[in-house]
C-alpha cells in the first residue's frame, strides 16, 4: 500500500511527469490576458462614447435654451409692435403671464431700455417717478445726446429696481451690443459683465441680452433709418450660474463644466465653472465646442471628473482577468490530480467504522423493528433521560406525530441502502420536562458490522442554536435601542424596492430624517432621556406609514423611510406632512417639557437614481437643504444640489489647505472712547490671503469652517497673532491699547478650549487685562450651568468678557445679571439705521439705558456717519467702532494710523 510520503508535490511538478498541466496553463493564461486588454478596451471606448454625448447634449442644451429666451424677447418686441406705446402696468401684466419663474429659469428680468433725447430728460424723468418710481434718476449723466435708461425690468423685485434708471449704453460693453442690435436688426448678447443689480460680494459673471425696437414697428431696411427710428431696446440679463446650473446638474452632473466668452480660454474669460475637475487638473476626456448666438462666440469646455471616471467604472475587466486566472488554476490543479491518480494507488479504508459520541449529540443504536438498543450518555444532558429510560421507551412517544412519517422513511430508506448515510431529517424530539426540542439527525445502517449491529441515528440538539441565531439575526439587522431596522438590513430593503421599481417603473421615494435640536436634549438632560425620546420618534414613525413601508434608524438622531409604493411627488410630500404634524408636538422627559421638529430629505425611486448608496446621499442632501431653509420643513431633491456639495466640499479642502499653509492673516479696527476721543484698542478681523480670489473676509468662510470643526483650529491661529500683536503694539509705545477677539459658539463649547485660552496666554506671554473676548449672543441659548462656569474661569484668568450682537436673537436678561461679563455691543443692524429709523433709536437708547443700569460699558459698532456719532454721544454711549473712524487696517497701516490719532483728534 502506497502511502502520500511515496510521491512528493516536487516530482509531481517536473515537467516530464506534468508537462500536460503546464502547457494548458500556458494556454489558458495567455488566453485570459488577451480576453482581459480586449475587455478594457471595450470599456474604455463606451466611457469615452458616454463622455461625448453628454457634451454634446449639454451643448444643444445650452443653444436651445439661449433661442427660448431670444424668442421671449421677440415676443416682447412684438408688443410694442403691436400697441405702439407700453405702460408700467401693461409690462408688468405681460411679464407676469410670462411666468419667467416657471418656463424661463436662468432670466433675472425683462426689460425695456428707451431712447431719451436731451431735451426730453426732465419730462421723461417726471413721468417716470409719476408712474411709481419716485426715486428714479438716469444714471450716468453722459453728455449725450441720446441717453437709454432702464425704464422697466419685469418681475420688480427690490434687485431689479436698482437698475431702473442705470444708462446701459454709457458702458462700453454694454454699447457694443445695442449698436450691434441696432444696426442689424437682430438680438445681441453682450460680453461678461456684472448686473447693476447684484449686492456688495456678488461678483457672478452674467450676459444681456438685447432685441432693438423700431418706431412704428417695422424694421427700417437701410442701416441710417434705424439709426433714426430706432425707440428703444427689450432685454433680459442673465446670471451664468442661475442658467447654467440647472442643464448641467440634469445632463451632465459628474463632468467638469466651462464657459468661456470671446471663445478664448482664458481665466479673465470665465462666464462660469461647476469646479467640479480633480484638484490637480487631471482627467481621461476633454472636449471643446463653439456656441454661437447673439453675435458673440463661447468656448464650452467639457472635462472628464474623478467622480464621472468612478461612476463609467466597470467591473467586468477585473472580473475576467481574475475568473481566467482562477479558471487556469483550476484546470491546473485538475489535470494535477488525474496525473496523481495514475501514479498513486488508492488507499484502502479501514476495515470498521468508529461510532464517536460528542456531547451536543445523542446517538442512538436501533434494531430493525426501531426499538432503541443503546443511548449514548449525553442523552442526560441534551434530553433529560438517563439511557436507561430511553431504552425502555418507545421511540415513536418522543417524536412529534407530524415529524413521525419522515422519520419513519428516513429510517425504512437507510435499511435498504447498508452503510450509506441518509439525508439529514429535522424533527421535534420531546424532552423529560414535556418540552419540544428541535433537532436533526440522519441514519446510517450497519446491520452487518460487528460490534454495532442495527441502525445507527446520530441527533444533534438544535434549540440554543436556533436561539443563538435568533438573537444574532436581531442583533445584525435591528436598532437594539428602538426595534426598528438598522442600516444593513434597510440597506437590503431598499436594494429590493430599487430592483422592483426599475422593472416595473412604479415609483417609491426615500425619506432621509434628522432630528432638529436633539443634542441639545441629550447633552441637557442626559442619554436616557435622548434615548427614550428616539423610541417615541420612532413609534410615531411606524404610525405615520402603512405596514409595507420601512422605517429605520440608522444612527443617533437619523432615521429613514422607504415608502415601497407611490403615485408620485405628491403622495411623498403628503406622508412627509403628515411625519412633520405627527413630530412637531411637546412630550415630557425628566421633568422638563420639550419640543421636537424634524427636517426631512426626499429622493423618488428610479426618477432621481437607480442606485442604493446614491439615493441615500441625495436624501441627504436634500435633508440638509432643508435644516437651511429654516428646519421643521421636507425638501426634495435637485441635480442643482449634488453641484452645492461637490462645491461646498471644495471650498472645505481649500478652507483646510489654507489652515495648513498658513494663509490666515488678522486686521484690526480702532475703538474709541468717546469721552477722552482717543483709541483704546482695537478689534481683530480674521483675513484669508487666498491665491485666486485675493483678500477675503471672514463672513465668506466662518459658516464653513463652523460647519467642518475648522473653526477650533482657526480660533487658536487668530487667538495666537492677536496675542503676539498686543505684544508688538507694547514694543512700540502703545501699551494701554487692548485687544478685541471674535470667539463662536463652536469653539467655546469646545472642551479644550479653556485649557487652549491659558496656553496661548502663557506661550505669548500677553497680560490677560489686555485681552478682550468677544462672544456672539446665541451662546445665552446653551446650557446655563455649563455656561456660567466656563465664564467664570475666563474671568479668573483677567480677560475682558464681551457679548457681541446684543440686541438680537433672545437676550436674556436673568443671564445678563447673572453672567459675569464686562462689556456688551450694540448689533451693527440697530446703529444702522440710527437716526432715521424711530424702532432703531428707541431700541438703541434704551440698550444703553439698560447697560448703564447694570454697569456694563456698551460699545456700538457699524458707525458710519456723523448723525449716527451726535446720537450715541447725547445718549451716554461709552465707546464705538467703524467705518466713520477707520476700515479695518493691516499691521503696519495700524501702527500709522496710531501716531496720527495722538497728533490730532479723531471726532471733530
Amino acid at each position: 500500500m502506497m502511502n502520500r510520503q511515496e510521491l512528493p508535490l516536487r516530482k509531481l511538478l517536473e515537467f516530464r511527469n506534468a508537462w500536460v498541466g503546464w502547457l494548458i496553463f500556458a494556454v489558458a493564461v495567455a488566453v485570459t490576458i488577451l480576453l482581459w486588454q480586449v475587455s478594457i478596451r471595450l470599456v474604455e471606448d463606451r466611457t469615452e462614447a458616454r463622455f461625448r454625448t453628454q457634451s454634446l447634449q449639454l451643448k444643444s442644451a445650452i443653444e436651445e435654451r439661449l433661442l427660448n429666451y431670444e424668442q421671449v424677447l421677440a415676443g416682447s418686441a412684438g408688443l410694442f409692435a403691436v400697441a405702439g406705446d407700453v405702460s408700467r402696468d401693461q409690462w408688468r401684466e405681460y411679464v407676469d403671464k410670462v411666468d419667467i419663474n416657471r418656463y424661463y429659469p436662468g432670466i433675472q428680468g425683462i426689460g425695456y431700455v428707451r431712447r431719451i433725447g436731451v431735451r426730453q430728460m426732465a419730462e421723461h424723468i417726471s413721468s417716470v417717478r409719476a408712474n411709481g418710481v419716485p426715486n428714479y434718476l438716469v444714471k450716468p449723466l453722459g453728455t449725450g445726446p441720446y441717453y437709454y435708461p432702464m425704464v422697466y425690468l419685469e418681475p420688480g423685485t427690490e434687485r431689479n429696481r436698482r437698475a431702473l434708471g442705470y444708462d446701459a449704453f454709457s458702458d462700453p460693453v454694454h454699447r457694443r451690443a445695442m449698436e450691434r442690435a441696432r444696426d442689424d436688426a437682430i438680438p445681441t448678447v453682450t460680453a461678461k459683465v456684472v448686473l447693476v443689480q447684484e449686492e456688495l460680494g456678488e461678483d457672478q459673471a452674467s450676459f444681456l441680452m438685447y432685441y432693438p425696437v423700431f418706431q412704428g414697428g417695422e424694421v427700417p431696411e437701410i442701416r441710417a433709418e434705424r439709426r433714426m427710428m430706432l425707440a428703444g431696446y427689450v432685454f433680459s440679463a442673465f446670471r451664468m450660474n442661475n442658467l447654467i446650473d440647472g442643464i448641467v446638474g440634469l445632463i451632465s452632473p459628474f463632468l467638469d463644466v466651462r464657459i468661456y466668452d470671446a471663445g478664448v480660454a482664458e481665466r479673465q474669460n470665465l462666464m462660469y465653472g461647476s469646479n467640479l475637475g480633480s484638484l490637480d487638473n487631471e482627467f481621461s476626456f476633454e472636449m471643446s465646442q463653439t456656441i454661437s448666438h447673439g453675435g458673440r462666440d463661447w468656448l464650452l469646455q467639457t472635462r472628464s471628473t474623478p467622480a464621472f471616471d468612478f461612476l463609467a467604472s466597470d467591473p467586468r475587466p477585473p472580473i475576467v482577468l481574475g475568473s481566467g486566472l482562477v479558471i487556469s488554476v483550476l484546470l491546473f490543479l485538475f489535470v494535477l490530480a488525474l496525473i496523481r491518480s495514475r501514479l498513486m494507488a488508492q488507499i484502502s479504508a479501514g476495515r470498521y467504522r468508529a461510532i464517536t459520541e460528542g456531547a451536543a449529540n445523542v446517538t442512538l443504536v436501533m434494531d430493525r423493528a426501531g426499538q432503541a438498543l443503546y443511548a449514548s450518555p449525553s442523552s442526560l444532558d441534551i434530553l433529560g433521560f438517563e439511557p436507561d429510560q430511553v431504552q425502555a421507551l418507545s421511540f415513536e412517544e418522543l417524536v412529534h406525530g407530524d415529524d413521525w412519517p419522515q422519520l419513519k422513511k428516513g429510517f425504512d430508506d437507510s435499511v435498504t441502502a447498508p452503510g450509506k448515510q441518509m439525508p439529514v431529517i429535522r424533527v421535534r424530539i420531546r424532552d423529560a420536562e414535556g418540552r419540544w426540542r428541535d433537532m436533526e439527525g440522519t441514519f446510517t445502517a450497519m446491520l452487518s458490522v460487528p460490534g454495532v449491529n442495527g441502525v445507527v441515528l446520530s441527533l444533534r440538539d438544535l434549540t440554543q442554536l436556533k436561539a443563538a441565531q435568533s438573537e444574532l439575526h436581531r442583533l445584525a439587522f435591528y436598532d437594539p435601542l428602538t426595534g426598528l431596522a438598522n442600516r444593513q438590513l434597510f440597506r437590503d430593503r431598499l436594494n429590493h424596492v430599487v430592483s422592483r421599481s426599475r422593472r416595473s417603473g412604479e415609483p417609491a421615494a426615500l425619506m432621509f430624517l434628522d432630528l432638529d435640536g436633539f443634542k441639545r436634549i441629550n447633552d441637557t438632560l442626559g442619554h436616557d432621556s435622548g434615548d427614550e425620546l428616539l423610541c417615541q420618534v420612532a413609534q410615531w414613525l411606524v404610525g405615520c406609514v402603512r405596514e409595507e413601508d420601512s422605517v429605520a434608524r440608522l444612527g443617533g438622531d437619523e432615521f429613514v423611510v422607504l415608502l415601497s409604493r407611490i403615485s408620485g411627488p405628491d403622495a411623498a410630500g403628503k406622508v412627509a406632512e403628515t411625519i412633520l404634524r405627527r413630530l412637531c408636538q411637546r412630550m415630557r422627559l425628566n421633568d422638563h417639557e420639550v419640543g421636537i421638529t424634524v427636517s426631512i430629505g426626499i429622493t423618488m425611486i428610479p426618477h432621481d437614481s437607480e442606485d442604493a448608496g446614491t439615493l441615500m446621499k441625495y436624501a441627504d442632501l436634500a435633508m440638509y437643504r432643508a435644516k437651511e431653509l429654516g428646519r421643521n420643513t421636507f425638501q426634495f431633491f435637485t441635480p442643482a444640489m449634488n453641484i452645492k456639495a461637490a462645491r461646498r466640499l471644495l471650498q472645505q479642502e481649500e478652507l483646510a489647505t489654507a489652515l495648513d499653509g498658513d494663509r490666515f492673516v488678522l486686521h484690526y479696527q480702532p475703538k474709541i472712547d468717546l469721552a477722552s476721543e482717543r483709541v483704546i484698542g482695537v478689534e481683530a478681523f480674521l483675513r484669508w490671503h487666498h491665491p485666486e480670489k485675493g483678500l477675503v473676509s471672514a463672513q465668506q468662510f466662518i459658516g464653513l469652517a463652523e460647519e467642518t470643526g475648522l473653526i477650533v483650529r482657526l480660533g487658536e491661529i487668530a487667538l495666537r497673532q492677536a496675542c503676539i500683536q498686543v505684544q508688538a503694539l507694547e514694543r512700540a509705545g502703545f501699551e494701554s491699547l487692548k485687544m478685541a477677539v471674535n470667539l463662536s459658539v463652536r469653539q467655546l463649547t469646545d472642551s479644550g478650549f479653556l485649557d487652549m485660552i491659558r496656553q496661548v496666554i502663557t506661550e505669548t506671554g500677553v497680560s490677560p487685562e489686555r485681552l478682550e473676548l468677544e462672544m456672539p449672543a446665541e451662546l445665552l441659548n446653551e446650557d446655563p450651568r455649563m455656561l456660567r462656569e466656563l465664564l467664570v474661569s475666563l474671568h479668573d484668568l483677567g480677560v475682558c468678557l464681551i457679548l457681541d450682537d446684543f440686541g438680537t436673537g433672545s437676550c436674556s436678561l436673568v443671564a445678563l445679571q447673572q453672567l459675569p461679563l464686562d462689556v456688551i455691543k450694540i448689533d451693527h443692524r440697530f446703529i444702522r439705521d440710527i437716526p432715521y429709523n424711530v424702532s432703531a433709536t428707541d431700541v438703541a437708547s434704551a440698550v444703553i439705558a439698560l447697560a448703564r443700569k447694570l454697569h456694563l460699558t456698551v460699545v456700538a459698532e457699524g458707525v458710519e456717519t456723523p448723525q449716527q456719532l451726535s446720537f450715541l454721544k447725547s445718549h451716554g454711549c461709552a465707546q464705538c467702532q467703524g467705518n466713520l473712524f477707520s476700515y479695518p487696517l493691516d499691521e503696519d497701516a495700524l501702527i500709522g494710523f496710531l501716531i496720527r490719532q495722538y497728533e490730532r483728534p479723531l471726532i471733530s
